[in-house]
């Protein structure tokens, strides 16, 4: 928050080098341009709470997929194949509309903008999340498979108390950067509706007709988002590799 106020003052002071900027309305010092931030910056919530929610879907989702992929199976890893290139094949913005449109009409269930954002980014998701979790497993070495054999573990409980702890390790980074691209693709959600950062923004130039002011205070809303969970992600690095060593 700090960062984000030093920025916002350095586009404040540069307002009085062009009389055509018209930074007052995002100037914090007044009522409107405090009402300005305070409306744009009510669509954070929403960022947030569908960024995680659809990450952790799409988590789950792409575990599933990826466990078959590792299968001695050809119908699984067939399976696997055909799911990650699908999915990975259609742009996220389609999916969005069509899970929002084109749901309804083919199964009867209608979906509000939330959930409709949440399942079309979770599933966009979930195809490099499996991935990610079969990349991760793979590079687990055979011993340990061997290690969880010679004390009688099954396979759920080798992936569940062997395998998968160690490749959370590996792929953490990797999940990191999926959750940082799953709240930059959110602002597409807004096509349909959803009042999170970039409908916010959108709204609030249509009534004000200062876009460059307006998108510029945007961008920094997602700059400090985005450096926040990085720097979560980064301090979740050090703790596992210091309980690890």
């Amino acid at each position: 928050m700090k960062r984000f106020m030093i920025l916002l003052s350095c586009l404040l002071l540069l307002s009085g080098c062009s009389g055509n900027w018209g930074w007052y309305v995002v100037n914090p010092t007044t009522n409107t341009g405090w009402n300005n931030l305070s409306f744009m910056m009510s669509g954070a919530y929403y960022t947030i709470i569908l960024s995680l929610t659809a990450i952790c879907i799409s988590v789950i989702v792409g575990l599933l997929v990826a466990l078959p992929g590792l299968s001695d199976k050809r119908g699984w890893r067939m399976f696997n194949r055909t799911y990650v290139e699908i999915v990975r094949a259609v742009p996220i913005l389609v999916l969005i509309l069509w899970v929002y449109y084109g749901l309804p009409a083919l199964s009867g269930i209608t979906l509000n903008v939330f959930w409709a954002g949440v399942l079309a980014l979770a599933l966009s998701d979930s195809a490099f999340q499996a991935e990610i979790f079969r990349a991760g497993i793979q590079s687990i070495p055979k011993g340990q498979y061997e290690a969880a054999q010679s004390v009688s573990l099954n396979y759920r409980d080798t992936m569940r108390f062997v395998i998968l702890p160690q490749a959370i390790r590996h792929i953490l980074p990797a999940l990191g950067n999926q959750l940082v691209y799953m709240m930059k693709m959110s602002s597409l959600v807004s096509v349909i509706g959803m009042q999170e950062l970039t409908r916010k923004a959108n709204e609030l130039v249509v009534s004000e007709y200062r876009p460059l002011e307006i998108y510029t205070i945007l961008v920094l809303e997602y700059l400090v988002l985005i450096l926040i969970v990085s720097a979560g992600v980064r301090w979740l690095e050090r703790r596992m590799n210091a309980s690890e060593d």
